[in-house]
């Protein structure tokens, strides 16, 4: 395969002021990651052998539960992905923007990407099995090994290799749970742990570390989701898609209205499976639903991006849109900042909520979370303050490097 650089333009111009659309749809997108982990705290309940969400619901936790696999259960982590991957290729850019060198960049994102899977073991280990970071960071290392610096139609062509594996690997599982003779279906089920639910603390920091080294490698990896956005976030990052969307109006409204109806409507035989219309082995559609999330996943960006450029065009300052932008800024200490308040009170080590309260209960506690975030993103805005983790890790990154740039959060 050939290899590219940074063209000239990129490597003399100066550097760009800072966007609205990535920091806006970061801070959107870590509502959808409240809400899709929240429901991994809660214990005592029978659950689906794919997912946190409890079998047997009635009610609003029935209403919730489908609105929950439909619009935000994977769909919000290949959103994640697909934000770090453009904020990897920013960081790329803006080290050469002053001064740096190719090389070093590439040094700097691996020493990044090191540091990101340390912080997922410690996040893990102390809080939250269901850490991404880690996987993240991984697939950050192979990427810039393998990927950074190729041409965009390589990129594109992995992408859409990478998507037809999964599209194949979502087939025959359909085909598989549908065949499958029941005696033995039973036999490939099995229930998720429950975490949460172990204590006392110490107790419960060996397990959330076994569940999550598995997870890094699966969710990184072999999956192929997050592969694919990163991939193809680097080649919209290249673009500046994000950045300049009134240039890409046409593309983004297209990606939108093709994205979200594919993500949605593919998500329908997880509804029917996890509510027991459809008599099949739990994991049946699951493949199925991570194929479709990647296209949510890449609809939402778009309709996020389109928001930030009416916001732009309109001069719209608002407190929301300052909260969310704060937010989107310090992405890395408002996911952390998550599993903070989350862990301590319904974990059976903290407060135990987790065992009392109902899926929709446990969502509106996700939505109280995000708006903490909010305000503490906030406050660190008003003083003109980073994040706690994305100072610490500019720290860990750049020590005993002399650098004027400014890593981007993502």
């Amino acid at each position: 395969m050939t290899r590219d650089g940074i063209d000239a333009a990129t490597t003399t111009s100066p550097s760009p002021p800072r966007a609205i659309a990535p920091d806006l749809a970061r801070g959107l997108m870590l509502l959808l990651i409240a809400l899709a982990n929240a429901p991994w705290f809660l214990y005592g309940a029978e659950t689906s052998m794919v997912n946190a969400h409890r079998t047997g619901a009635t009610g609003l936790d029935a209403v919730w539960q489908t609105v929950a696999i439909v619009a935000v259960d994977g769909r919000s982590y290949p959103l994640f992905a697909f934000l770090f991957g453009y904020g990897m290729w920013q960081l790329y850019t803006r080290q050469q923007l002053t001064g740096g060198d190719e090389r070093g960049a590439r040094r700097l994102l691996q020493l990044r990407h090191l540091w990101l899977i340390v912080f997922g073991a410690v996040h893990a280990a102390l809080l939250w099995y269901g850490d991404v970071l880690g996987a993240y960071g991984l697939i950050g290392l192979v990427v810039v090994w393998l990927f950074l610096r190729r041409r965009d139609k390589t990129l594109i062509v992995w992408s859409i290799v990478l998507t037809a594996l999964l599209a194949l690997m979502a087939g025959f599982a359909v085909i598989g749970g549908i065949m499958i003779p029941p005696e033995y279906a039973e036999l490939t089920e099995f229930p998720l742990p429950q975490l949460a639910g172990v204590e006392p603390y110490v107790a419960s920091i060996l397990p959330r570390l076994q569940f999550w080294l598995p997870l890094v490698l699966g969710q990184g990896l072999l999956g192929l989701v997050v592969p694919v956005a990163v991939l193809l976030a680097i080649v919209c990052a290249r673009r500046r898609i994000l950045e300049s969307p009134e240039q890409h109006r046409r593309l983004l409204t297209g990606t939108a209205a093709i994205g979200i109806p594919v993500g949605w409507i593919g998500a329908i035989p997880s509804v029917l499976v996890q509510l027991g219309v459809w008599d099949v082995p739990d994991w049946t559609p699951t493949m199925l639903h991570a194929f479709t999330g990647l296209f949510g996943a890449l609809g939402y960006a778009a309709v996020f991006a389109l928001i930030a450029e009416r916001v732009a065009r309109a001069g719209a300052r608002g407190g929301l849109t300052r909260g969310l932008r704060a937010v989107g800024k310090r992405s890395l200490s408002c996911y952390l900042l998550q599993s903070l308040l989350f862990a301590p009170v319904l974990s059976a080590w903290g407060f135990g909520l987790g065992g009392l309260l109902s899926e929709w209960q446990v969502a509106l506690v996700a939505v109280a979370v995000w708006l903490l975030s909010l305000g503490f993103a906030l406050a660190l805005e008003r003083t003109g303050r980073r994040g706690p983790a994305e100072w610490l890790l500019r720290a860990l990154v750049y020590r005993g490097r002399r650098s004027s740039a400014t890593p981007v959060s993502g």
